[in-house]
């Protein structure tokens, strides 16, 4: 069977750094643009070898699916189908190929090598289920060679090869960690990443005008500052000055960063709370103990800064603000779209450190203000308002809550079967779109059966009862009434400013 709908799966991962004193200080994003342009061309050169593999096979390619910045060694503890908790790799993109294949929309798979599909043995094993799920066996090659599963053979190779790409990731990340380790016992500089600020390239020796700047920081946060006028003496010498005051004066000053990235809260934090400004090697969170270099604060004044700063955050108001957070999902990977704050103002991210893509962000303000205008517009509608005021006040909603109940736990049964290997994936993921499509149906209605915020919302007029709203409460009437957002890409061709139109309902059915 030569396949005529191919997806061609692209994988790579970025240098990753052991050690977080590597990181350039609250720049962490900057750095990772620096490399995601430099890696990117990692994956076209992926993309065009297959091409030309699926070109010489005679398939036909028809999705394309990139991994980028992810690796297929690493594990997080996520939850499982089941309920309980593991460490597994966390790969949507992989888990998105896979659907494609076990659905039939795609009928073969192609990468660049065996060790771009997987390096974990489980996600191997998935693949493989899916591939024997049919008659005749799904087709697998890879531009290599080191990746065929058309038969027992092939399959048991594949095992085997996947196993030492996976000791060899082992080994790796060991002597990598040991000779981190190492280093840090001897007070050393970790290596890789940018610079700290206050030192040279070799993190070794002060810069004269950066350590002045961290100097004139710790002043300012602890109060002791000399160059205040009387007014802000006034206003900072109990406290001290707040970080975004004096970010916003080092911006005015033109003073420069270690990437030239603006100055914000963050990074004026991060420049007098690393360790190593105290002349301190830190190893995974950790002091480890005196440092080979210099230090620009003594240890006493790096401490008062550290619980200063401390002693701020306990006041921080940790309430929903973002009321939009997973209501909002990616169009690329259908992650729930999350608050930031960045030089470029507040937006909603599809962040990679939820498992996300980060491919996708809409601004904050405008998207809120749409969807609220949307809200209300619905809300104001008479047919609509009379059956919200029905379902918040109707008393049978004992059938769905029983339903549920039951949907949830043949999930978790259905989970096991699929564990112990007594049904195959493509039988697990069929049954469980069924279960979970019932699972939705039935907790939309009792969300949208919540007396609590329905009654606040529609008690009077529904406009002032939305003012009233806490953001929290907003979230939970946009999703009683809608199955949220999705946000595609900026249409080529318009100005990228906000544009209502990347806001599209997603189907509740879906």
């Amino acid at each position: 069977m030569t396949p005529t709908r191919a997806v061609l799966l692209l994988r790579i991962s970025y240098r990753t750094r052991e050690d977080e004193t590597d990181e350039p200080d609250g720049e962490s994003e900057r750095w990772s643009d620096r490399w995601r342009a430099e890696f990117s061309k990692g994956i076209g050169r992926q993309e065009e070898d297959g091409r030309a593999h699926a070109k010489r096979l005679g398939w036909t390619i028809t999705k394309v699916i990139p991994e980028d910045d992810t690796s297929a060694f690493k594990r997080r503890k996520i939850a499982l189908p089941d309920g309980t908790t593991g460490l597994r790799t966390v790969r949507p993109g992989f888990r998105a190929a896979l659907d494609l294949l076990a659905s039939g929309e795609c009928d073969g798979l192609i990468a660049d090598d065996l060790d771009r599909v997987a390096r974990d043995p489980r996600d191997l094993e998935d693949l493989i289920d899916v591939v024997e799920s049919r008659r005749p066996r799904i087709p697998v090659e890879s531009v290599t060679g080191s990746l065929r599963l058309a038969n027992d053979a092939d399959i048991t190779m594949a095992r085997i090869m996947c196993a030492v790409a996976n000791k060899s990731s082992r080994d790796t990340s060991r002597r990598v960690s040991r000779k981190h380790e190492e280093l840090a016992a001897e007070g050393k500089p970790g290596g890789g990443g940018f610079r700290g600020y206050g030192y040279d390239r070799r993190n070794l020796e002060v810069v004269p005008e950066e350590a002045k700047i961290v100097r004139e920081i710790a002043a300012r946060v602890l109060g002791t500052w000399h160059d205040w006028t009387p007014e802000q003496w006034t206003a900072y010498e109990t406290h001290g000055e707040s970080l975004n005051s004096i970010a916003d004066d080092l911006q005015a000053r033109e003073v420069p960063t270690v990437t030239g990235a603006a100055w914000n809260a963050r990074s004026v934090r991060s420049v007098v709370t690393k360790p190593r400004i105290a002349g301190l090697r830190a190893h995974r969170g950790e002091i480890a103990g005196t440092a080979v270099w210099p230090a620009i604060l003594d240890t006493e004044t790096w401490e008062q800064v550290c619980v200063r700063l401390s002693e701020r955050g306990r006041h921080i108001d940790i309430t929903l603000k973002r009321w939009l957070t997973d209501v909002l999902h990616c169009s690329q990977c259908g992650h729930g779209l999350t608050g930031k704050h960045g030089n470029a103002g507040e937006q909603y991210w599809c962040a990679r450190n939820r498992g996300g893509c980060g491919k996708i962000s809409i601004k904050a303000v405008p998207a809120e203000e749409e969807v609220e205008r949307q809200m209300l517009d619905l809300l104001s509608l008479p047919d609509v308002l009379g059956r919200l005021r029905s379902i918040a006040t109707h008393e049978a909603t004992d059938a769905a809550r029983a339903e549920l109940v039951e949907d949830e736990a043949q999930l978790k049964q259905l989970a096991g079967m699929w564990a112990r290997k007594e049904i195959s994936f493509a039988e697990y993921g069929e049954a469980r779109r069924i279960i979970e499509r019932r699972v939705k149906e039935s907790r939309a209605l009792l969300t949208s059966a919540a007396p609590r915020v329905l009654r606040k919302l529609l008690a009077g007029d529904v406009r002032e009862g939305w003012a009233r709203l806490t953001p929290a409460d907003k979230r939970e009437v946009v999703l009683t009434v809608t199955a949220g957002y999705e946000v595609v890409p900026f249409i080529v061709g318009k100005p990228r400013r906000f544009d209502p139109d990347r806001l599209r309902p997603l189907d509740p059915q879906a």
